[in-house]
């Protein structure tokens, strides 16, 4: 793969509690010169990322919905989806209920997902499992439970939890999925060692925050130089 096919595959993202503004301007710029996948900030920051990013329209726009606990009702998961909708994004990434999810309650599970699906309009949902809370047989229960609420992705974690992306959790994740979804690894993804072998289990979008991004693309420069 080049560089730039790996940049493509990118979401890179300033969505901690502490990230600043200007995590988010440096999120865009980076973006900007590597023509990453897609950047990522929190709600409230949205209109502010659209007016970094400017005109361009290359590099995709995207926010979160019920973040980063995923027990919001899903009425204002549905919300927040129409909200970031409003404001142009181009995705969502929104985070499942666990609690639901471990209780075996599918109607439930499947109709949270399925409404900010509905909600996006057409746009790619990926599903946040936060796989770190879950056990092996948890993780592929929501990964066919995603792939039935019509969700384009399924994704490990937030990044916020102990853990997230590991090579075997994504190897499940795309046994279980195959073609239905897509695989995104987040929430441990720091080396781009790692991102291939990763890559090479299934995954196809790798979720990053600004700072490692520009280490791993710095990195593929170097080699490519």
């Amino acid at each position: 793969m080049t560089s730039a096919e790996i940049a493509k595959m990118m979401d890179i993202s300033a969505v901690q509690a502490q990230s600043t503004l200007e995590d988010i301007s440096d999120v865009c710029a980076l973006a900007k010169e590597f023509r990453v996948a897609a950047v990522f900030c929190l709600p409230a920051h949205v209109p502010y990322m659209r007016a970094c990013l400017g005109a361009d329209t290359d590099v995709k726009l995207a926010s979160v919905s019920g973040f980063p606990g995923g027990a919001e009702t899903t009425r204002i998961k549905v919300e927040t989806a129409k909200e970031l909708v409003s404001f142009g994004c181009d995705e969502v990434d929104m985070v499942n209920n666990i609690a639901w999810l471990k209780a075996g309650d599918k109607a439930r599970y499947v109709g949270d997902v399925r409404g900010v699906v509905e909600a996006a309009a057409n746009r790619p949902v990926k599903v946040i499992l936060e796989c770190h809370w879950l056990t092996d047989e948890e993780i592929i229960r929501a990964c066919e439970w995603c792939a039935e609420a019509g969700a384009s992705w399924v994704k490990t974690g937030t990044g916020w939890a102990p853990t997230g992306a590991t090579v075997e959790r994504c190897a499940l994740m795309k046994r279980t999925v195959g073609d239905r979804c897509g695989v995104k690894a987040a929430g441990g993804v720091r080396t781009l060692e790692t991102l291939l072998a990763m890559y090479n289990a299934g995954t196809r979008r790798f979720g990053i925050g600004v700072k490692t991004a520009r280490s791993i693309l710095d990195e593929l420069a170097g080699q490519r130089g």
